[in-house]
């Protein structure tokens, strides 16, 4: 089943997704492998349905779908499903990976991730598993045994995985985000903003997040009397609503209503401090750029992941966090009294660089050559 050792084309599957937190780095991993070897070959594993069927075709690499999805928490006739979806993916991962026959796969997370990773280790192929969260998820837990090598972003993780396979690498990110070259005039100029004021930048994600626009709503007449702007990432089931509360209250020239911002390189550029979820990526991407942040973790994240993710910063004084149910009352004002802070602000900024690593992809490639040379 190994591919010959005499070999230098190497073959490098990568499974996992759902989720930008998930893909973003699985894309991030085979740019820079194939940087490193230009004639291997890469393919990827994703759930049939699911966003990275999109993005990683766009990003210029093949990729096959398993009928597969999570496990749900709560009583659902879907999971009555999930035994026959999960035979299914095993027996389509072993197909592809006969298929195929890749030198090592990297399970990313997600659905697809473990069908795959499962099937690669019974067939004595090399696993690396990439785990982005401070608390990971149920699969790698699970596959952590059989892996090769274990790629996490946090120090700690020997609660969860065995030490003398962890290795801190960090996350992978995407690569607008790794090569920002935009000034403040030019990224203000983008979103039609002052670049003498500033500029709070809110990201929810691409379907928004109604805790944190709750936050808005409840304090948008604040903005009215001082030279706060806002550049407002709504998703977009909030787009008209709050385009329309803009509009009402004569703000659409502090406050910028997007459903999806796509140049995040300027948007990052511009913001003085950012409100966002604490995604693993989110994480990674605002402490590269050094970003004053208030996080308002997902409750409903797989076992309150993203309040642990938040809490590692909060404990570093390098972010504060508002909870979800309570950015009525907090997060706009937490935000403006944060601003007020220059001080506070500065020594922020400085905290939550360290936890980036700008080389991550390459360290993570760092460990798929080690394992294909059987260091």
């Amino acid at each position: 089943m190994k591919r010959e050792k005499n070999s230098n084309r190497y073959r490098l599957l990568i499974s996992g997704g759902g989720t930008g937190g998930h893909i973003f780095p699985a894309i991030a991993i085979a740019d820079a492998f194939k940087k490193r070897h230009p004639d291997a070959e890469i393919m990827f594993i994703g759930a049939k349905g699911r966003m990275e069927m999109d993005m990683v075709p766009k990003a210029g690499y093949p990729i096959e779908g398993l009928w597969i999805s999570g496990f749900k928490r709560s009583l659902s006739l879907d999971n009555l499903l999930f035994p026959l979806k999960l035979l299914c993916s095993l027996v389509k991962a072993g197909k592809i990976i006969r298929r195929f026959n890749p030198d090592l796969v990297v399970g990313v997370g997600g659905f697809a991730s473990g069908p795959t990773m499962r099937r690669a280790a019974s067939m004595k192929i090399p696993v690396i598993i990439q785990e982005q969260n401070s608390f990971p998820g149920v699969t790698n837990r699970m596959m952590a045994n059989k892996a090769s090598r274990i790629c996490v972003a946090y120090d700690a993780m020997d609660k969860w995985f065995p030490a003398e396979k962890i290795v801190l690498t960090g996350n992978p990110l995407r690569n607008n985000i790794m090569n920002v070259n935009v000034d403040r005039a030019e990224s203000a100029a983008f979103f039609n903003l002052n670049p003498e004021k500033p500029v709070i930048l809110l990201v929810g994600g691409s379907q928004g997040a109604l805790g944190i626009n709750r936050g808005v709503f409840a304090a948008l007449s604040s903005f009215k009397d001082n030279d706060v702007q806002l550049i407002w990432q709504t998703g977009k089931p909030y787009f008209e609503k709050a385009s329309q509360a803009v509009d009402e209250m004569n703000l659409s020239h502090k406050i910028k209503c997007v459903v999806f911002i796509d140049r995040m390189d300027m948007a990052y550029s511009l913001a003085d401090v950012v409100i966002s979820r604490a995604g693993a990526i989110s994480i990674s991407e605002l402490s590269l750029m050094r970003k004053t942040v208030v996080f308002v973790p997902l409750p409903t994240a797989a076992e309150d992941h993203q309040t642990k993710n938040a809490r590692r910063l909060v404990d570093a004084d390098a972010a504060l966090l508002v909870p979800n149910d309570a950015t009525e009352q907090q997060l706009i004002p937490t935000v403006f009294a944060l601003l007020a802070d220059k001080d506070r602000c500065a020594a922020m900024s400085r905290n939550i660089y360290g936890f980036a690593k700008a080389n991550a992809a390459e360290l993570v490639v760092d460990e798929i050559d080690n394992v294909l040379n059987n260091k």
